[in-house]
C-alpha cells in the first residue's frame, strides 16, 4: 500500500493509523526495534526541519535504517528519469518516502516501485501533516463533530486536511482572499468523503469561518517556490492574519494550529502562537508519532 494521497488509507485505515499514533506516543517501548533491518529512503527535493527529523527519529525508534537522499545527489527527473530512480531505489530500499515539488513525480514513483511510496509533501498534498493534525485535534476532544477554521491559502496542507478531516467527521471552513481557494475538485472530493454530518465550507468571510470553531489553523502565505509573490500575498492576506481578536471568536476551548515554520507577524501574531491554547509544538511532535504509526502500518 502507498500513501501518496491522504485518502489512500480509506476512512477505516485513517482511524487505525491515528489510534496507533496515539498508542506509540503513549508507549514508545511497545514498537521499539520492531522493524529492525527495514531500510527507509527519505528523499528531499525541498529542504525540511520537521519532516526530516521526525521521520529519521521515527525510523530509528522502530529499528529501521533511514537513508537521507537529496536532490543534488539524485537529480530526480534531471540527471535521471523519475521512473529509473524508482526502479533502482526499489532494489535497495523497503520504503520510499519523497518530498517533492511536482506531485506527478510521486505518481511516477508509485507506478514504478513495488515498495510503499510515502508522500512527504508535494504541491498537491501533505498527507503526513494531516495525520499529525488530526492526532493533535483528537488529543483535545473527539474528532467527529469538531469544526476547524483553516485561515489563509488553500494550499497542499489545506487540501490534505480537508480530505482527512471530512473522512473523520470534522467540518472544515476554509477562508482566504478570492483567488486563493483550494482546488474545486479537492473540495468536491472532501464533500463526497464527509461523514457524521461534516461540512466543507469555502468562504472569504473570515469572522464567520472562525466564530465558534474548535480549532483555528493557518499556514504561511507564500510557500517555497512562491517567494516572488510574497509581497503581494502579504497585502492580500493581511486581513486574514490570526491575531488575538480573530482567535477570540473561536470556541472558549478552541485551540490554535500551525504546521510550521511560522512567519510571526504575518499569518499569526506572537500572542496567538504562544497562547496557552496554542498546540503548534504538540502538532510538530505528533509528526514523529504519526509517521511511526504510518511506517508500522505500511510494513506489516
Amino acid at each position: 500500500m502507498d500513501f501518496v494521497h491522504v485518502t489512500d488509507l480509506g476512512s477505516d485505515g485513517l482511524a487505525s493509523v491515528l489510534q496507533r499514533a496515539a498508542a506509540v506516543k503513549a508507549d514508545p517501548s511497545a514498537s521499539a526495534g520492531s522493524r529492525t533491518g527495514l531500510k527507509v529512503g527519505l528523499f528531499f527535493e525541498k529542504p525540511s526541519t520537521r519532516t526530516r527529523v521526525s521521520c529519521e527519529v521515527a525510523c530509528i525508534d522502530v529499528g529501521a535504517a533511514p537513508l537521507v537522499l537529496k536532490q543534488e545527489e539524485v537529480g530526480l527527473g534531471k540527471r535521471e528519469s523519475v521512473e529509473d530512480v524508482a526502479r533502482v531505489l526499489d532494489r535497495y530500499l523497503d520504503v520510499l518516502a519523497f518530498r517533492v515539488f511536482d506531485h506527478s513525480n510521486l505518481t511516477a514513483l508509485e507506478a514504478n516501485a513495488e515498495a510503499p511510496v510515502i508522500n512527504l509533501l508535494s504541491d498537491l498534498e501533505h498527507p503526513c501533516q494531516a495525520l499529525a493534525d488530526l492526532q493533535t485535534l483528537a488529543e483535545n476532544k473527539p474528532l467527529s463533530g469538531q469544526v476547524v477554521a483553516f485561515v489563509g491559502d488553500g494550499n497542499n496542507v489545506c487540501n490534505s486536511f480537508m480530505l482527512a478531516g471530512a473522512a473523520m467527521g470534522v467540518s472544515v471552513r476554509v477562508t482566504g482572499p478570492a483567488g486563493f481557494d483550494p482546488p474545486a475538485d479537492v473540495v468536491a472530493r472532501a464533500r463526497a468523503l464527509a461523514v457524521d454530518g461534516a461540512e466543507i465550507v469555502v468562504t472569504d468571510d473570515v469572522e464567520s469561518a472562525v466564530r465558534g470553531a474548535d480549532a483555528v489553523y493557518t499556514d504561511v502565505w507564500a510557500s517555497m517556490g512562491q517567494e516572488e509573490e510574497a509581497a503581494e500575498r502579504r497585502r492580500l492576506f493581511m486581513p486574514y492574519q490570526v491575531n488575538e481578536n480573530l482567535f477570540g471568536l473561536a470556541a472558549d476551548d478552541g485551540i490554535f494550529l500551525h504546521c510550521l515554520p511560522a512567519h510571526r507577524g504575518d499569518e499569526v501574531t506572537d500572542g496567538v502562537a504562544d497562547h496557552e491554547r496554542s498546540r503548534i509544538f504538540d502538532q510538530a511532535e505528533n509528526r514523529m508519532h504519526a509517521f511511526k504509526a504510518l511506517l508500522l502500518t505500511l510494513t506489516e
